[in-house]
C-alpha cells in the first residue's frame, strides 16, 4: 500500500515510448509546489546560488528555474569537477566564460572553496546594491537561496557553510521537501530549497545522463537503464578503468555480455547460477558515481 501511495506522487508515465525509443521524466507534485514557493521567496533574497554537476553542466541546469530567477543576481556553482573528464571540463570553462552569469567550478566543499563562494557572492551583491542605492548599509544581512537539481550537493553545501548539520543529507534524490532558512555566518542567511527537475526532459539521452548522475532516483528509472548506458559508453571508449576494475581480458564484448561478466566477477549469482541483475546494476552505478570507473562527462558545450 505504501508503494502505491508513493507512486501516485510521480508523473503517470516515467518511461513512455516515442520516436527515440522511450522518454524519461520525473516531476513529482512536491517539485511543482516548490517552484511556486521559490517564485514567492525570490524577492526576499539577494542572490541565487545554483548548483550543477560538472559531468553535465548544461543538462543539470533547469530552464524553469532560470526563468523563475529572472533578473535576480545569480552564481552557478558547478560541483563534482573531480569526477568529470578534464579535457571536456576545460571546454566548459571556456564556454561559461562567454556567458554573462558568474560561475565557479568546484570539486570539494573545503574551507578555501567555501570562502571563495561567499566572497564572490558578497562581491556580486554589494555591486548590485551600490548600483541601486549608493547609500545602502554594507552591513545589511545578506540572504542567499540555494537551487539545483536533486543530488547536486545543496544540503551538503549549506551544512559545510553552517559548520553543522543544518539540513538533511541523503544519497537519495528528492529528500529535501521543505524550504528552510539557515544562518551560516554573521550577517549571512541561506534558504535551502528542494531539488527541482525540469517538467520535461526533451531528449531521452539526457534522461539517461540524469539517471546515471543520480538526479533521478533509481526506483523511478530502473537501474538497468543508466547502468547499461554507462557500460555501453565505456565499451565504446575502450575504457582502461572498466577493463581493470572488472578484470576483463579485452573489451570485445557487447553490453549484456559485459554486464554478465561483471556479475560473475562480483559474485552476483543466485544459488542456481542465475545472474542477479539487480545487484550488478547497483554495483555498476555505485562504482561510476564514486569515480571508480574513471573520469567521465556527458555532453559537450554547444557551439556559440
Amino acid at each position: 500500500m505504501k508503494n502505491k501511495k508513493v507512486r501516485k506522487e510521480f508523473t503517470e508515465n516515467m518511461l513512455t515510448p516515442d520516436d527515440s525509443g522511450g522518454h524519461i521524466n520525473w516531476f513529482p507534485g512536491h517539485m511543482n509546489k516548490a517552484v511556486k514557493e521559490i517564485k514567492k521567496r525570490l524577492k526576499m533574497v539577494d542572490i541565487v546560488l545554483e548548483l550543477r554537476d560538472a559531468r553535465s553542466p548544461l543538462v543539470t541546469g533547469n530552464s524553469l528555474v532560470t526563468e523563475a530567477i529572472g533578473e535576480k543576481s545569480r552564481m552557478i556553482i558547478i560541483n563534482k569537477s573531480h569526477l568529470a573528464d578534464p579535457a571536456i571540463l576545460s571546454q566548459w570553462d571556456v564556454w561559461f566564460k562567454k556567458q554573462e552569469t558568474p560561475f565557479q567550478f568546484i570539486h570539494d566543499f573545503d574551507q578555501s572553496t567555501l570562502q571563495n563562494i561567499i566572497s564572490e557572492a558578497k562581491r556580486i551583491i554589494q555591486n548590485r546594491r551600490l548600483e541601486s542605492n549608493p547609500d545602502i548599509d554594507e552591513k545589511k544581512v545578506i540572504r542567499m537561496m540555494i537551487l539545483g537539481l536533486p543530488n547536486t550537493g545543496k544540503s551538503t553545501l549549506i551544512n559545510k557553510l553552517a559548520k553543522r548539520k543544518a539540513t538533511k543529507v541523503a544519497d537519495k534524490p528528492g529528500q529535501t521537501r521543505t524550504q528552510l532558512w539557515v544562518k551560516v555566518a554573521l550577517g549571512i542567511e541561506i534558504l535551502d530549497t528542494p531539488g527541482v527537475m525540469p517538467p520535461k526532459i526533451i531528449k531521452y539521452e539526457h534522461g539517461q545522463w540524469l539517471s546515471a548522475l543520480h538526479a533521478i532516483p533509481d526506483n523511478i528509472v530502473t537501474p538497468e537503464i543508466p547502468a547499461s548506458y554507462i557500460i555501453e559508453t565505456l565499451l565504446k571508449k575502450e575504457s582502461a578503468f572498466l577493463k581493470e576494475l572488472y578484470q576483463f581480458k579485452d573489451l570485445k564484448v557487447d553490453t549484456l555480455g559485459a554486464i554478465n561478466h561483471i556479475a560473475e566477477i562480483r559474485g552476483c549469482l543466485s544459488a542456481k547460477g542465475q545472474y542477479d541483475y539487480e545487484r550488478v546494476y547497483k554495483i555498476i552505478l555505485g562504482d561510476f558515481r564514486s569515480g571508480k570507473l574513471g573520469l567521465m562527462s556527458f555532453g559537450v558545450p554547444p557551439v556559440l
